[in-house]
């Protein structure tokens, strides 16, 4: 779901969204993937930015937006650890899989994007995530760990298909589009990746929300303005891909 989001304000978007991740399920997604700080847009450098807790406002709305509409629903929000130290407070860039039956999966992003200053605002993760959806392996990643190959190799021979929220700039959208390609043809897999429109703190969005085949074949894409791109995966058409074209066998 490639949408805009008011700034550092979860309510007005939790409003917004409610009603078009119920238009994705009326079209028959099964997966509705939101984007990375769905809530709050990619504010880490203020101090008045909206940390929650793990458990907090945002993963209870994808929550409860999937127990709702009995599908998962996915996005990315700032959570602090339970585990969290006093003398460090710093949430995680933490992309939520809620599934429909109300269970959770967190992946924390391990790749903070030192260029615009995230990793002195966000604590790193250190896990990868594999999940099971009906079936599907799942693969879970945050929006700058789509240039670091190594993690997604690392995941490749277990994975189907690669979710990958974002907060992409216009500035650098070739390299978006270019890189969820590589992803896809390198690892034989599906890659969705889902970015915002509008601006946000001084920085412009373009979208260019792509569903891409294991082949690198294009299912589905956005442009600049808020939309749902719908594409169906097979594990099987990943399975024929991969025992055609047996590239992953030769990785050293």
């Amino acid at each position: 779901m490639q949408h805009d989001i008011a700034w550092n304000d979860p309510t007005a978007n939790f409003a917004r969204l409610a009603p078009r991740i119920e238009r994705a399920v009326g079209g028959g997604a099964d997966v509705v993937l939101l984007t990375e700080t769905f809530s709050v847009g990619f504010g880490f450098d203020d101090p008045d930015f909206a940390t929650e807790p793990e458990g907090g406002p945002s993963s209870q709305f994808l929550a409860a937006s999937a127990g709702e509409h009995g599908v998962w629903v996915g996005g990315s929000c700032p959570e602090i650890r339970p585990d969290a130290a006093a003398a460090d407070r710093r949430p995680s860039n933490c992309f939520v899989l809620a599934g429909p039956d109300g269970t959770q999966h967190r992946y924390r992003k391990i790749h903070p994007f030192s260029f615009a200053g995230e990793d002195r605002f966000v604590r790193p993760g250190t896990e990868l995530v594999t999940v099971d959806v009906g079936g599907v392996r799942v693969s879970m990643f945050v929006c700058y760990d789509l240039r670091f190959a190594d993690a997604f190799w690392q995941l490749a021979a277990d994975t189907d298909v690669f979710l990958v929220p974002a907060n992409w700039p216009e500035a650098r959208r070739e390299h978006w589009m270019t890189l969820l390609r590589a992803r896809a043809i390198e690892n034989q897999a599906y890659v969705v990746g889902v970015n915002r429109v509008g601006s946000g703190g001084g920085i412009d969005y373009s979208g260019d929300t792509r569903i891409v085949d294991p082949l690198g074949e294009l299912l589905a894409t956005g442009s600049r303005e808020e939309t749902i791109v719908f594409a169906d995966v097979s594990t099987e058409h990943v399975a024929a891909v991969r025992d055609r074209f047996r590239f992953l066998d030769d990785r050293r």
